[in-house]
């Protein structure tokens, strides 16, 4: 998504967990009017989808706005958990309350042949929400335990970003979840101050 204006509002794949993607799927936490991208059970099913959650094709009829309102609040459990540790804070009950989310267990995949004979992954049975609340917590738990990993935590430096992302670049000195979002952004609003 290449346009500010659907990046806005799209769904996004760029922070480099799915953990971190769930919590970004609220735009501009910190400005007055945040942007809510899970707004609907069709978008969560595009987001478990997106994120690769669960495999492409999986049915996930049973997605209905229960599973929207749990998915939202492991999301706002998890922005609270990983903000706590990139600003150096304990969240105590809030982590014990991931670890117990995290222990449901996720939904087991498979592999198996597409008719051209290539493997690919499928679910044994289809996913229930706990299950994959469950895989999400997992996935931050693994991702706040492991230090190599962790130690690539950053804050967006947007002025109105809250997006907590994983800095895999060389020398890890990115200084934005998105150039094409908040890095544009700040070199429009310095273009301005210059030329202003």
């Amino acid at each position: 998504m290449a346009a500010t204006a659907s990046y806005s509002y799209g769904l996004r794949f760029d922070a480099g967990r799915p953990c971190l993607d769930l919590v970004a799927t609220v735009g501009a936490r910190f400005s007055e009017e945040p942007v809510e991208r899970l707004d609907t059970p069709e978008r969560l099913r595009d987001w478990l989808l997106g994120a690769g959650v669960v495999p492409p094709g999986t049915p996930l009829g049973a997605v209905d706005a229960s599973w929207l309102g749990r998915f939202r609040a492991a999301r706002d459990l998890l922005h609270r958990v990983v903000h706590a540790e990139v600003d150096g804070r304990a969240a105590e009950p809030d982590l014990e309350r991931v670890n117990a989310l995290a222990a449901a267990a996720p939904p087991a995949v498979r592999a198996v042949r597409t008719e051209d004979g290539t493997l690919v992954r499928a679910v044994a049975a289809p996913p229930d929400c706990g299950a994959l609340v469950g895989q999400i917590c997992r996935d931050a738990v693994e991702l706040l335990t492991d230090p190599t990993t962790r130690g690539q935590l950053r804050q967006c430096q947007g002025e109105t970003c809250s997006l907590v992302y994983l800095d895999m670049s060389r020398g890890h000195r990115r200084r934005w979840c998105s150039s094409e979002v908040c890095g544009n952004r700040e070199r429009v609003a310095r273009h301005r101050r210059r030329h202003g």
